[in-house]
């Protein structure tokens, strides 16, 4: 009787383990998602901070955002039509996904392509963000959507949602 029910759990061990081998293969196979991943940087903040600081003609607006923020997908399509209007002009658009790595596959992916988004798409994958976030800004709460626009000689931040109207307008100053 022992070696029966041995045999049983031997059994149910070695089906379970090919049977995860086959569901990690399957991941493995789908081409599409490697791919688009290659198209997003990961950085931690030391390899982000120099995107923050350039130092040249062009004005960059850095927007910190989350697939699961309201406010930070609402801003988007008015951070896309200035930036498809200005790009001619030295205006450059990263948009920096904090989105948690669970959600970049499922979420972050599917979301850039039906949005078809234009400006740089980045991940920040560092949590330690009471060291980053006030390297950012001095006065960033840490509240998200957040941006940063800046060229050599003048740095702007907000932490808020920005309209078309006040993106411009900040922009303006530049």
């Amino acid at each position: 009787m022992r070696i029966l029910l041995t045999l049983i759990v031997m059994s149910f061990l070695i089906s379970c383990k090919q049977e995860k081998k086959q569901l990690v293969k399957t991941n493995v196979d789908e081409p599409v998602k490697e791919e688009e991943f290659k198209a997003f940087p990961v950085y931690d903040f030391q390899g982000l901070k120099p995107l923050l600081s350039k130092n040249n003609d062009t004005v960059y607006i850095v927007n910190f955002w989350a697939t699961w923020c309201k406010p930070c997908i609402a801003e988007l399509p008015d951070f896309e039509k200035t930036y498809a209007e200005r790009k001619e002009k030295k205006v450059e658009l990263v948009l920096v996904s904090l989105d948690m790595p669970n959600l970049w596959e499922k979420r972050l992916v599917p979301f850039v392509k039906e949005k078809n988004l234009k400006g740089k798409v980045v991940i920040l994958d560092d949590p330690k963000m009471n060291n980053w976030i006030p390297q950012v800004d001095e006065n960033w709460g840490g509240g998200i959507p957040a941006t940063l626009i800046y060229n050599r000689n003048k740095r702007l931040f907000f932490e808020e949602g920005l309209t078309y109207e006040k993106l411009n307008e900040a922009l303006n100053t530049f």
